[in-house]
């Protein structure tokens, strides 16, 4: 895990309210308790507990297995003092067996595992290393919570144990993400690694990065240099800008895929383009580059549909989504088409058709607001992600059936429950307090809101078969540092993981008070490790 900064605990301790506690039970608490998302099936077994030592070792076997088993390793190691050798052989009663193997996972999911601790060792086994590295995160949250934590300290009282028990797990959709806005805020390579791990860590395997805002265009392209030379200079609120260049993405890249999450890029057009617009304004209708703009409007900007400015459109175009997409190795190219206010009907169908054929061009599925749906030229397989409030608001619905009805599937983020920059109901002062977050999307938003609402039952027509996923993004108009992003995201991320990976609740309602439970659990992690978070009220936080 990349290495926080201690200090950050300090932001936390000193917003903290006053939270119920708890006392931690044996065996590192109910463990059940301790896992989130939840798992299929998790069976306590009536046995010794597993326990960490110095002489312990990582015993792999398949393909994939020691990548997995070094990804563990290396916070483990941190964390504990030991050395922890992956090797091939027989495992002893020590070690932790990691086993890639054809019918380990439940049904065969790739993504699936099945986990065995107690006294004789833990074995963690999976048909794919993708799910090899799932069934790591939940050794992870079934350890002390000392193992987040950032330098070798003495071992908890009782050691390093792992409870006894049996757990047979495998996600609910196949896409689960977060997204964070790099172009109201630019975040610096390092605080994406570290939110890389802190989602990791709840099994999502997307991460979405908003690249392109009228503030700012964060990413190189070579083709159209001013992009970044002109376009990525300020922020909201002139607080200074950035963007990655292609080595600093690819490291982005390289370092989620070692986590198994997959980088969906996003430029967002035809609106939100005014960063684009101020570097090339041949790119505008009138030939003239707008002044860059650090306010927190949308709708203003876009793209020229205009037969005179064709040539220069197209051709950016072409050129910015094939960059991309050659730096990207995943299946997605998320295209924005959202809030083009200012865009005629008649130019804003026009300019998706093109957009889309764009990224498609390049070999990429074409991602895109639920806005997009208005074009029924969108390339066969167009995924649509649906941004509207759990109650459908105006044509948003009829909007996102129009991606199945073109041979796509649809990402559910209704804001109202899943945007995670939505204020706390309590809205907390102090250091982080106040100042944080938006209301816009039917007031703030709780943890019971972020965690009681299903997929499938949002939009008719887009059922099981036809949600590809869930995601929760994350926008940075009022959030500047990666203490501000956390503050918001946990716990409520941690709910919108569950949605996605653990199986409907059998009643259509889940148990609040069941997942409070395991989130106080999962805030000693997060403490341990030094990742600020806001301790809503309800959840029994522990001391």
């Amino acid at each position: 895990m990349f290495v926080r900064i201690p200090a950050l605990l300090a932001i936390a301790a000193a917003i903290m309210t006053v939270a119920s506690a708890c006392t931690s039970p044996d065996e590192n608490g109910d463990a059940v308790t301790g896992i989130i998302p939840a798992p299929i099936s998790y069976e306590p077994r009536d046995a010794a507990p597993f326990r960490l030592t110095a002489e312990s070792r990582l015993v792999v076997a398949g393909s994939g297995a020691a990548g997995v088993a070094e990804t563990f390793a290396e916070q483990a190691r941190r964390a504990t003092g030991f050395e922890l050798p992956v090797v091939e052989g027989m495992p002893a009663a020590s070690d932790v067996s990691l086993v890639v193997a054809d019918g380990e996972a439940p049904d065969g999911a790739a993504e699936g595992y099945t986990l065995e601790s107690g006294a004789d060792g833990v074995r963690i086994a999976a048909d794919a290393a993708a799910g090899l590295f799932r069934g790591t995160q939940t050794l992870r949250q079934l350890l002390p919570a000392a193992i987040e934590q950032t330098d070798a300290a003495p071992a908890p009282e009782g050691g390093w144990t792992v409870p006894a028990a049996s757990v047979a797990d495998a996600p609910r959709f196949a896409y689960r993400g977060t997204m964070l806005d790099v172009a109201r805020h630019f975040f610096p390579v390092e605080d994406v690694l570290a939110y890389v791990d802190e989602i990791a860590s709840m099994k999502l395997n997307v991460l979405h990065l908003h690249l392109t805002d009228d503030q700012g265009w964060r990413i190189e392209i070579e083709s159209w240099p001013e992009l970044t030379g002109i376009g990525a200079a300020t922020s909201v609120g002139g607080d200074g800008g950035g963007f990655y260049t292609k080595d600093d993405y690819r490291r982005i890249v390289e370092y989620a895929a070692e986590r198994f999450i997959t980088v969906v890029p996003e430029l967002d057009l035809p609106g939100h383009t005014n960063a684009a617009l101020s570097a090339y304004p041949e790119l505008n209708c009138d030939g003239v580059a707008p002044t860059p703009y650090e306010g927190t409007e949308v709708g203003f900007s876009s793209l020229c549909a205009s037969p005179d400015r064709a040539e220069a459109t197209d051709r950016f175009l072409a050129e910015v989504t094939r960059e991309v997409a050659e730096l990207t190795p995943g299946p997605w190219l998320h295209l924005g088409g959202d809030e083009s206010l200012s865009t005629s009907q008649a130019d804003y169908l026009d300019l998706v058709r093109r957009i889309a054929a764009a990224g498609a061009a390049t070999g990429k599925t074409v991602i895109g607001w639920h806005e997009m749906g208005a074009s029924r030229e969108l390339p066969a397989g167009t995924v649509g992600q649906y941004w509207s409030f759990v109650e459908p608001k105006g044509t948003a619905a009829e909007l996102t059936r129009s991606f199945v009805e073109q041979g796509g599937r649809v990402i559910m983020s209704p804001a109202d429950v899943a945007y995670l920059d939505m204020k706390y109901v309590d809205d907390p002062q102090g250091p982080l307090g106040g100042r944080l977050g938006l209301d816009w999307a039917k007031g703030p938003t709780t943890l019971d809101e972020a965690y009681l609402w299903e997929p499938t039952s949002i939009v008719p027509g887009v059922g099981e078969a036809e949600v590809l996923g869930v995601e929760a993004p994350l926008w940075t108009e009022t959030l500047g540092s990666l203490a501000e992003v956390e503050f918001m995201a946990f716990p409520r991320l941690a709910a919108v993981a569950e949605i996605g990976w653990s199986p409907a609740a059998p009643d259509g309602r889940r148990d609040t008070d069941d997942f409070f439970g395991r989130v106080a659990a999962l805030g000693e992690h997060w403490d341990a490790g030094g990742t600020v978070y806001y301790p809503v009220r309800g959840v029994p936080w522990r001391e």
